[in-house]
């Protein structure tokens, strides 16, 4: 049962994170949704929409279809990123229309030696982070109203890319590698999806960091994390890339969310390693 008539485009939409919120608005939006990888699922399916993000122009389906919401959950070509995203920031200026963008926290990543915050200046040394800086900067041109920054750091679960990883390298007697001197923080694609359900229910705009609220050496997380998995002994293979500990992690200071919407690390682990 649709709950209201918002109608909600999310692009990336068969991705990892991008699948993972359309299952949690669907039931309660209009939802809509890009696929890039031909699966039956999504070409059966009504709401889907093939979308090639380097060869389709972004405002054909939105013209097409109008939608009040876009969360962009996109990967791919970062060139066609840029350009799609010109395109989506165009839309935006015409149209009723605001746009919830997935970012990272390596638009931080030149910090080493705190965690960052929502109004911290970014400032990245990765070509990934660099990427999601030009895109924010885009967004932070247009009126607030419009925009929603999610800064996300790594994201873990069981169906997630890194647990997989994991679980694969454990299986197939390879090493696990580890940062011991790397301070993060952490979410689950659960607790995520709640967040962002949370933020378009409430029209929320602005910059959210959607992490847990305290940190975690990422070594102690990965080793804790395999130890619910199961019965292993994996190799670990241990990673300094400084000599000195340095943070990766998003913290939130000016726009926290309910207290029923936060998560620690721990809850992360107990949460959703299971399985």
């Amino acid at each position: 049962m649709i709950l209201e008539n918002k109608k909600i485009l999310i692009l990336g939409a068969s991705g990892f994170l991008g699948n993972a919120i359309y299952k949690e608005l669907c039931n309660y939006f209009d939802t809509y949704g890009t696929y890039f990888n031909a699966r039956r699922s999504f070409e059966g399916n009504q709401q889907f929409f093939k979308y090639n993000l380097e060869e389709d122009d972004v405002f054909e389906i939105l013209e097409k279809l109008r939608p009040h919401t876009i969360i962009s959950a996109v990967r791919g070509n970062f060139a066609a990123q840029i350009q799609a995203h010109h395109h989506i920031v165009e839309y935006l200026a015409n149209h009723e229309c605001k746009l919830y963008f997935l970012s990272s926290a390596n638009v931080f990543d030149a910090y080493r030696k705190y965690p960052s915050y929502e109004y911290d200046k970014t400032l990245s040394e990765s070509v990934y982070g660099r990427l999601k800086i030009k895109i924010e900067n885009m967004m932070l041109r247009l009126p607030q109203e419009k925009m929603c920054i999610l800064r996300i750091p790594m994201v873990f679960g069981n169906g997630s890319p890194r647990i997989k990883e994991i679980k694969k390298n454990i299986w197939e007697n390879k090493p696990v590698e580890v940062f011991p001197n790397l301070i993060i923080n952490v979410t689950n694609d659960d607790k995520l999806t709640q967040q962002i359900h949370y933020l378009i229910n409430r029209n929320k705009t602005g910059i959210y960091h959607l992490g847990s609220k305290d940190l975690v050496h990422h070594e102690d997380f990965v080793k804790e994390t395999v130890d619910r998995i199961g019965h292993f002994t994996p190799i670990y293979k241990r990673v300094f890339t400084s000599n000195e500990e340095r943070y990766l992690a998003v913290l939130p200071k000016d726009n926290k969310l309910p207290k029923n919407l936060q998560v620690t690390y721990q809850e992360v682990i107990d949460h959703h390693i299971m399985g």
